[in-house]
């Protein structure tokens, strides 16, 4: 008989206390997703005429650029395990220029929509706009702050001993936060 090889020990990357900051998180968008939702049955005619004032391609951007960003620090987190801090702080560098670049096109669609007298207690639909992309934004920034100061830390950090624990915590965040979105794009931009 042989003896069976022990499996590695599994483990959730990052900090434990973010995961619990991600529950409460994702508890907390769930409840607002189900307020939309229900709000959405009760008025539909309202949701679907002020939804046909969004544009949909600018939520599709947004969409691809989260997606590209999150994809960034995945092959930064992989870059940081393997001590590779140029590529690591490169792609990095990538993730942040996604998210920054969503912060801008969601400020721009914010301008829009004040440009049309569009804002916050304008009607349910866009009350629920303001605030689920709004706090969603909240979100993409604390992100991105985290990324930030990540990659900060790499470069304070010995090459060939490189920390990957810091990363993967921004990065659990930073995919929560894509996490989010791709509910929230089509919950209010798509669905009719």
């Amino acid at each position: 008989m042989t003896a069976a090889t022990p499996s590695p020990s599994r483990r959730l990357p990052g900090d434990l206390f973010i995961w619990y900051v991600i529950l409460l998180e994702l508890a907390t968008f769930c409840v607002l997703f189900g307020a939309f939702a229900f709000t959405r049955a009760r008025h539909l005619e309202l949701f679907n005429a002020a939804q046909l004032r969004l544009d949909v391609g600018t939520g599709a951007i947004n969409t691809a650029l989260l997606l590209t960003a999150s994809w960034c620090v995945a092959h930064a987190v992989h870059a940081v395990r393997g001590s590779a801090r140029g590529p690591a702080l490169a792609w990095l560098t990538g993730a942040i220029a996604g998210g920054a670049a969503f912060v801008a096109l969601k400020l721009h669609e914010y301008a829009d929509k004040a440009a049309q007298g569009i804002d916050l207690g304008q009607n349910l639909f866009f009350d629920f706009y303001f605030i689920l992309t709004g706090f969603h934004l909240a979100h993409v920034l604390v992100g991105l702050l985290a990324l930030g100061l990540v990659g900060l830390g790499l470069l304070r950090q010995p090459a060939r001993a490189l920390n990957a624990h810091p990363l993967e915590t921004a990065a659990a965040f930073w995919h929560l936060v894509d996490l989010l979105w791709l509910v929230l794009f089509p919950l209010v931009y798509v669905m009719r």
